[in-house]
């Protein structure tokens, strides 16, 4: 990978102007097929977050490129769906004379259609881009409203997309074991144990950040994630079957698959789906196709509806990929510090673009030279843009960042041995005391979750209200989830924990990795956001507390200086104040000697105790 150019791109990937022409385009082509509807996910055959080119359908057709988000064409209406991340973007994206905003989560697709959809209507979806439980619900929304769901064969969109970008080819690699802490016969022995405990003969895996954990093997299929966009089907034997492009594969990886896993044609797996016949089979009806389930119905198998055996395993990282992780966010560290000291020294000027500062810390990271790529694109955002959680600035948004101004910067970086997500936001200039308060009550919060102990068998969900909590006592409130799941040297979002109002039951348990992200964002002014990975980990117990049961507390592995020229110290309790003065001493000590000596001195300053 060249190490010499950005891996950022700041081009506007949408167009509203073209919603119409493509709409009509697919309206013809559902026509052509009978059809009167049709469902757009953003997802792919693998039931991805971040799609590759090819496979950005939502984006083609409705101009909206946020990473959750469905839309559905009727025949005199039409609608595009997104959260609350996305509610301000989708309106600027799209064409609402043509896309219908509406509400992911309090309406949705289902909803929509359930009051929507003609009576005797015929609604397609591909079946191979929604998961059996979506599908499942869609069924179910489409048939109150007296309509039927129609599997296609093919997707209708991809029919009418000119010039669709060719499917990605990167090459797959080995996963060093040095990296891994575990190699992968030992991870597919394991697995296969917990297959054979079920009562089942093999597993079927469509989740690439499963496929990549489970083969130890990374790849570059997707944006700023290293996967390899594959299916597998895990044998209880551990033997196992990934149907991938043959041209990703090469002798390196063939000598690490060795001769347990074997490497097949895309085009195979219907076929292997059908070899199960007879067979008890575990798919997980959340992240497997619909296409794949009915597949394996036909066959005659015996289909086991259950969790992907993977996704708790590679939640649970091991002491190798800990260690990894903490190294990668100490040189991530003292990258983004860096950064900050830059500027602070710059900014103040009123020269700089938004654009300017996400290259910049780019660079700062590139230079530190085991870089592979961002881990997503940086949300880089001033003032007004800030108040947009997912704002992603292109070469049209692109903004001056102002004196007495915030900014915020969301950013990470792919690292062989860690993944970063780290959200700073910082004044330029003079705060209002309604920034500070506003801050404050944000970096409250963010003490609460970091400072959290908890007993053993707790979900995130019953963490959540602790970071909002400074907040709400003001009457304030943020529309995203605290903490996701972040993977070792893969997705930058991972199951399947997860800390946020969401009713995930998934415990919290030793070895996962999470954010702790709380904000604040007022339309049109200004976002407040901070955010560190943490690692969850089990904790001695209390004097006096009870010793036969277990408690979890987070390990904070990002290290960065909060700005506290936003902070309001009357807000924060002796304990937060605490926290605070030991937290930037530990980013002052461990980030100091890496850094320079103009970029010491000033870590210094913004690192003493208040």
């Amino acid at each position: 990978m060249d190490k010499t150019a950005p891996f950022q791109t700041f081009d506007d990937r949408s167009d509203a102007a073209t919603c119409a022409p493509r709409l009509a385009a697919l309206r013809a082509e559902l026509a052509k097929r009978g059809l009167d509807g049709f469902v757009v996910p953003h997802s792919d055959e693998y039931q991805s977050e971040y799609l590759p080119e090819c496979n950005e359908r939502l984006a083609w057709l409705t101009a909206f490129t946020g990473s959750a988000g469905a839309a559905v064409v009727l025949k005199d209406k039409a609608a595009v769906f997104a959260d609350g991340r996305y509610t301000l973007q989708v309106r600027q994206q799209t064409d609402s004379r043509e896309f219908e905003p509406r509400d992911l989560v309090v309406e949705g697709p289902n909803g929509w259609l359930e009051a929507n959809a003609p009576k005797g209507a015929k609604i397609g979806f591909d079946p191979w881009v929604h998961s059996a439980a979506s599908a499942d619900a869609l069924r179910a929304s489409v048939a109150k409203a007296g309509a039927t769901l129609v599997p296609t064969d093919g997707n209708p969109i991809d029919a009418v997309w000119s010039g669709r970008p060719a499917a990605p080819t990167a090459k797959a690699l080995p996963h060093a074991m040095a990296l891994a802490g575990e190699s992968s016969e030992a991870k597919r022995m394991r697995i296969a144990e917990e297959i054979k405990r079920l009562g089942a003969d093999a597993a079927v895996v469509s989740l690439a950040d499963s496929i990549c954990w489970l083969l130890n093997m990374r790849g570059g299929d997707t944006p700023h994630t290293p996967f390899v966009l594959s299916y597998a089907i895990l044998n209880s034997d551990g033997s196992t079957d990934l149907f991938m492009d043959g041209s990703k594969s090469s002798p390196e990886l063939t000598q690490h698959f060795g001769n347990a896993v074997r490497v097949r044609a895309p085009a195979d797996f219907n076929a292997a789906l059908d070899a199960l016949k007879g067979k008890t089979v575990i798919a997980d009806p959340n992240w497997t196709a619909q296409a794949a389930f009915a597949r394996l119905e036909a066959a005659g198998a015996t289909v086991r509806r259950g969790v992907d055996p993977c996704q708790l395993p590679k939640a649970c990282k091991n002491p190798v990929e800990i260690e990894g992780a903490r190294k990668a966010h100490i040189r991530d560290g003292a990258a983004l510090t860096r950064f900050l000291a830059w500027m602070a020294r710059e900014a103040p000027g009123g020269h700089l673009t938004e654009i300017e500062a996400a290259q910049a810390l780019e660079g700062y990271r590139r230079k530190e030279g085991s870089l592979t790529d961002l881990s997503f694109d940086s949300i880089s955002g001033a003032a007004p843009h800030a108040a947009l959680p997912h704002y992603r600035v292109t070469t049209s948004s692109n903004r001056k960042i102002n004196n007495n101004e915030i900014y915020l910067i969301d950013s990470g970086g792919q690292y062989p041995d860690g993944t970063t997500d780290v959200t700073r936001t910082m004044i330029v200039g003079k705060p209002t005391p309604e920034m500070k308060d506003r801050f404050t009550r944000v970096l409250k919060g963010h003490i609460a979750l970091a400072t959290m102990r908890f007993p053993e068998g707790t979900p995130g969900i019953a963490l959540d209200a602790f970071a909002r909590k400074s907040l709400w006592d003001a009457g304030l409130d943020y529309d995203h989830g605290t903490g996701h799941g972040v993977g070792s040297y893969l997705s930058v979002h991972e199951g399947p924990q997860n800390i946020s109002k969401r009713n995930v039951t998934q415990a919290l348990m030793p070895g996962m990795i999470c954010s702790n992200e709380p904000g604040y964002y007022k339309e049109g002014e200004y976002g407040i956001r901070i955010e560190n990975l943490v690692v969850v980990r089990e904790t001695v117990p209390l004097p006096g507390g009870d010793k036969q049961r277990k408690f979890m507390e987070f390990e904070t592995i990002t290290l960065a200086p909060i700005d506290i020229d936003l902070v309001e110290p009357a807000l924060l309790t002796d304990a937060e104040r605490d926290w605070l003065n030991a937290y930037h001493r530990r980013v002052y000590e461990t980030l100091s000697p890496l850094v320079d000596d103009e970029t010491r001195h000033w870590l210094s300053d913004v690192t003493r105790a208040i």
